[in-house]
């Protein structure tokens, strides 16, 4: 498949400087707010940030002077490792905390944490916290950018952005094309960030998964009057064969036994035996079909390990994928102007 080739960020500072119009967020919260063509403009300077990152040296100076602190309440490889990684590609100053090494121990409380994290100069906070609702918190009490890298089963929003950007690299305009998500919704941040995001560039989404395992309110007609806006519109299917049926993107998601409470599956052989998405499965999407993930899989449960090692399969691209996205991020709550030229050394 091909992509298409866009302007340089070395190459063309100005038109970077024109990148930033129109931007108007001073937090990254969730999708629920993000227009369509915000969405677009993160994902048009991702696709800059990762013209950086395939650079033999990639490194640039965009953002020096300016720090990052990432604050992980709860475990993290891939959303951690890449903000960190974003970061220090463009030049900041990049702190890491997890809750067992800071004060947190000590009885310190969200409210606190965030404001010393600003004392010490903190221009962004990338916050991951197993309440959900916790970054809208910390937004009220900082003037430094709140990230969300995930709350409790609410939202993740740079994995949403992430997961657009690979398909978008991939099929181009996301308007019209089916985009099936199978597993357990109803735990899944990510399903709830990706199916404003999906919804928002147009696509039709379908999820899949047991009933047990499916948001209440999800269809339009469950929900009170004062809620019908809490989710964009999707078609819900309890069949995985009739889900799949002419898709053009397949997202597994993880079962997330951690988060659930007892009685909500017979078993995990029962589950992988009605919801694991495989080959033959797999066989009723278009032939051209992408296949993704977000991580961590458990393979042989949601997800065969010939369909996860599969042509199909783009799950490590998205994980490249997501550090142009984050990088993309930092650069426009930075309020920087401009991107540097660079030199031949950094190609």
């Amino acid at each position: 498949m091909t992509t298409e080739t866009r302007p340089s960020v070395e190459t063309e500072p100005d038109t970077a400087l024109d990148a930033r119009a129109g931007w108007t967020h001073e937090h990254v919260l969730d999708l629920d707010d993000f227009s369509r063509e915000e969405v677009g403009q993160v994902l048009d300077i991702a696709d800059r940030m990762r013209e950086v990152l395939d650079r033999r040296i990639a490194r640039v100076p965009a953002l020096r002077g300016y720090t990052v602190v990432n604050l992980f309440y709860e475990p993290s490889t891939r959303t951690r490792a890449s903000f960190e990684l974003a970061g220090k590609v463009l030049g900041a100053d990049v702190l890491s905390l997890t809750a067992s090494t800071s004060s947190v121990v000590k009885g310190e409380s969200l409210i606190d944490t965030v404001r010393t994290m600003r004392a010490m100069r903190a221009d962004a906070i990338v916050m991951r916290h197993s309440m959900a609702g916790a970054p809208y918190l910390a937004a009220k009490h900082t003037d430094a950018s709140i990230i969300n890298a995930g709350d409790g089963a609410h939202a993740h929003p740079t994995q949403a952005l992430l997961d657009l950007y690979t398909i978008r690299r991939h099929i181009g305009d996301l308007t019209g094309k089916r985009v099936v998500m199978v597993g357990d919704i109803a735990h899944s941040r990510v399903a709830r960030s990706d199916l404003w995001g999906l919804t928002a560039m147009g696509a039709e989404v379908v999820v899949c998964g047991p009933p047990t395992l499916l948001p209440r309110g999800l269809r339009p007609q469950d929900r009170p009057s004062h809620a019908e806006s809490a989710l964009p519109p999707v078609t819900i299917e309890t069949d995985i064969e009739r889900a799949l049926e002419g898709a053009d993107v397949v997202m597994a998601l993880r079962l997330q036994s951690e988060r659930q409470q007892g009685g909500l599956l017979p078993s995990l052989h029962e589950y992988s035996q009605h919801y694991q998405v495989t080959e033959e499965r797999l066989a009723r999407a278009k032939p051209a079909a992408l296949l993704m993930h977000p991580g961590p899989k458990n393979e042989g449960i949601e997800i065969a390990a010939s369909v996860a090692g599969s042509d199909r399969s783009i799950i490590e691209e998205q994980v490249t994928n997501g550090v142009a996205v984050r990088m993309a991020l930092l650069y426009l709550l930075s309020g920087r102007t401009e991107l540097p030229a660079g030199d031949e050394t950094r190609r």
